[in-house]
């Protein structure tokens, strides 16, 4: 009786899901067609959460890797009991409906994350793996494991395992171990341009198996093949699990089955009608649940609500008998920073001439000391961008009570994995590089700007200033890159007063990804006038030199390490005019300022030049005045980069001439 009841719900989810994609004439109802036994028995069996308390703390998670099947979740969400209306699931891919194309962050209760860019949920939901197991470490004992004791589930494509992404996230996940994973791939053979046999013919099963995951396989409507699989994934505690289902493209479709046609289009009004009518479902109803699958999914959720209950009384008591854990639990959760952090960091930072990156380290290092919840890592580069915490231990394989990762060389699979451990709630994370190789992470960073997660990507050896290791890791687009990506705070201090606001504003912002960019070599020490407040620093624009007496005839504006070389050239130029140096080390930041303060800054009469060793892309777009640009026009060369600083025209003397030429043509 249960198998004819699971056979309904599935056959429902399959309707639902079709009707869906046929209502908006546009989406993908193949794969929750082929998948939905899986999922059905997963959520009405297996899958710990409660629809009334979707952010309950140790929930299982649940991630649509492959989101163009929203529709499978979707409908999951709504019979579950979630806050998903039969409006919802009608509304699909429509203006301001709360069920787009692909699963977004934030728009229903239960979608875990933003997905659709393959390979990205399958990394997100590893770092979810491993937030969950450095929570465990910190807040469970022997009497109570409370938290972090669950599983990441999810389902992957074909399409989310050819992705580069998911070898490195794979291969993280196998080597620490990380048993609460519990994947299910969609193998139905079939991709867009035709059968996937065209380009992927991988043994999937040893690839896993040689990253130190269990593999298991199932057909996809196989219900006791399932379930056991699922247990047997439960059961194995120190390796991910894989299971790989072997299912039907559009199952259910009495003539589009096993075709790619059914991968990105909608069924079509016959078709639709045909495959009604081969899964026994009325032809006159539209959005049709069964009371029998209520009645199921209605049953789960009284349980689940029950579990809920005792979990919550169990807490309440554990909360008792641990206050010091409780009251750092709720640091964890509430993102709570000391009053004074500026104060401490800015102390951290001193007032040495030195690279940012140094300056960054000392800086971290007090972080580490002063907030509990901060942890991250490096690609392997925690040497050269001086991220590591030296008072803290590493993450390895059955020891996650540290703070530091060790990555690997793993871009990719770094921006993803910090965007998880955001994702599953109570860490500041943060991930670094070479910003050479910000490209390798940008589909991660635009999906945490998309959802708005406060992940700190800290990018060192920032310009052609790295020097010696020459074109191939200086970034000249990066800066410009990143600073088109909505909703992306770019900074780039210039000494250690910008660097202890950088990181000041980083922990303190809570709606979007903070790129740190910090150089390679030492840069000057930029001397502030008598009763400066050092707070300015923060507001992403400040003078830093002023002009002398009470007009301004010129405005230098200099990012980084081009701002002592915008003060010298004032120091040149002020022999004749009267020039104003200011320090923008974040246009995002300096743009949400009152146009009283901007204005205050940088006056819009006034002709303005910007110094930065990069390209000038955007930056013309933040003044109204005439505006000289001296940036970058092409790629930097291997040389020391006082030499670079000379060949490319980026010394005060080279400045101060290229603004005097220019201000006499301009006359």
């Amino acid at each position: 009786m249960q198998t004819d009841i699971t056979k309904l719900a599935a056959n429902t989810i399959r309707i639902l899901a079709a009707e869906g994609v046929q209502k908006a004439n546009s989406g993908h109802p193949g794969m929750p067609m082929g998948m939905a036994d899986v999922a059905v028995i997963l959520y009405s069996e297996f899958l710990i959460h409660n629809p009334d308390e979707p952010k309950w703390a140790n929930r299982d998670r649940f991630v649509l890797s492959a989101g163009h099947g929203s529709m499978l979740l979707y409908s999951l969400l709504h019979i579950s009991g979630y806050a998903v209306t039969i409006e919802d699931l009608k509304s699909f891919r429509q203006w301001g409906s709360r069920t787009p194309g692909h699963p977004e962050y934030g728009h229903l209760p239960g979608v875990e994350t933003t997905t659709g860019p393959l390979g990205q949920g399958f990394a997100n939901g590893i770092g979810m793996a491993i937030a969950a197991k450095m929570t465990a470490s910190r807040f469970n004992n022997d009497k109570h494991q409370l938290l972090g004791s669950h599983y990441i589930y999810g389902i992957v494509s074909d399409g989310d395992l050819m992705e580069g992404i998911s070898h490195e996230a794979a291969s993280i996940a196998g080597h620490l171990k990380l048993g609460n994973i519990i994947y299910f791939y969609d193998d139905n053979s079939i991709t867009i341009e035709g059968k996937t046999g065209l380009t992927f013919t991988d043994d999937t099963s040893k690839r896993f198996e040689a990253y130190g995951w269990q593999t298991l396989e199932t057909d996809a409507y196989n219900h006791v093949g399932i379930r056991k699989a699922i247990k047997a994934a439960q059961n194995e505690k120190e390796k991910p699990t894989l299971i790989i289902t072997k299912s039907h493209i559009g199952f259910g479709s009495p003539h589009k089955v096993d075709t790619s046609e059914v991968h990105g289009s909608p069924l079509g009004k016959d078709e639709l009608i045909e495959t009604k009518k081969n899964l026994g479902f009325p032809l006159d109803k539209e959005f049709y649940i069964p009371a029998e699958v209520k009645e199921l999914f209605g049953s789960r959720k009284f349980f689940l609500i029950s579990e809920f209950n005792d979990w919550k009384k169990e807490f309440e008591l554990w909360r008792k008998e641990n206050p010091d854990k409780s009251e750092l639990y709720e640091k964890y959760m509430n993102g709570w920073l000391p009053e004074n952090l500026f104060d401490e960091l800015l102390n951290a930072a001193g007032k040495e001439s030195n690279a940012t990156r140094t300056l960054s380290s000392k800086v971290i290092q007090k972080i580490g000391e002063l907030v509990p919840n901060f942890v991250g890592g490096s690609a392997d580069l925690a040497p050269s961008t001086n991220t590591y915490m030296k008072a803290f231990s590493a993450i390895a394989p059955g020891k996650f009570e540290g703070r530091n990762f060790h990555f690997g060389i793993r871009e990719h699979a770094m921006g993803a994995i910090v965007n998880g451990i955001i994702l599953y709630g109570g860490f500041k994370a943060f991930g670094s590089t070479f910003l050479v190789f910000s490209d390798y992470m940008r589909p991660s960073i635009r999906l945490a700007s998309l959802m708005k997660l406060p992940a700190i990507y800290i990018f060192t050896h920032d310009s052609i200033f790295l020097g010696e290791d020459g074109p191939t890791h200086q970034p000249i687009e990066h800066l410009a890159v990143l600073r088109a990506i909505p909703n992306v705070t770019v900074i780039r201090p210039a000494d250690s007063l910008e660097t202890a606001a950088a990181w000041t504003y980083a922990l303190q912002h809570k709606d979007g990804p903070i790129t740190l960019i910090l150089t390679r070599q030492k840069i000057e020490i930029i001397e502030h006038s008598t009763g400066f407040d050092p707070k300015e620093s923060i507001k992403g624009g400040y003078i830093v030199s002023r002009e002398k007496g009470k007009t301004i005839d010129l405005i230098i504006a200099a990012s980084g390490s081009e701002v002592p070389v915008a003060i010298s050239a004032q120091k040149i130029l002020q022999e004749k005019i009267s020039v104003r140096v200011v320090s923008i080390p974040s246009k995002e930041i300096f743009e949400k300022q009152s146009e009283k303060y901007r204005n205050s800054i940088v006056p819009s009469n006034v002709p303005i030049a910007v110094v930065e060793a990069a390209s000038m892309t955007g930056w013309g777009d933040l003044f109204r005045s005439k505006f000289l640009p001296i940036g970058m026009n092409g790629f930097g060369a291997s040389a020391p980069y006082e030499t670079l600083a000379e060949k490319f025209g980026f010394t005060g003397v080279q400045v101060a001439d290229k603004i005097k030429t220019w201000l006499e043509e301009t006359e």
